[in-house]
């Protein structure tokens, strides 16, 4: 009887015990899930911030070459005007020369 008593008593505590154990357990691996879910939040935001940073580099290279392209196209068309000058002038000097 004695050791019924004992066996009684002993169940839930061993029970409790197995209980506070799975409990720990599935905290635990809830704790390591959240960590990883975090560390890849965090690669995201850092491969996002990468990207950013990259897509501004590109960006003023971008402008930089449209800045180059528009004024070598505007030196091309100068030179184009003073050959259209300089033309124009030898026209008028030959003019000159047929009338007299």
């Amino acid at each position: 009887m004695k050791y019924t008593k004992l066996i009684i008593i002993a169940f839930p505590l061993l029970f409790s015990v197995g209980c506070d154990q799975q409990k720990t357990a599935i905290e635990d691996r809830k704790d390591e899930t959240q960590n990883a879910i975090e560390d890849r939040k965090d690669g995201v935001e850092n491969a996002a911030e990468a990207a950013k940073d990259q897509a501004d580099s590109i960006a003023e290279i971008d402008k930089a070459n449209i800045e180059a392209n528009k004024e070598s196209i505007q030196a091309q068309l100068e030179a184009d005007k003073r050959k259209a000058e300089a033309a124009a002038e030898a026209e008028k000097a030959k003019v000159d020369a047929e009338n007299k």
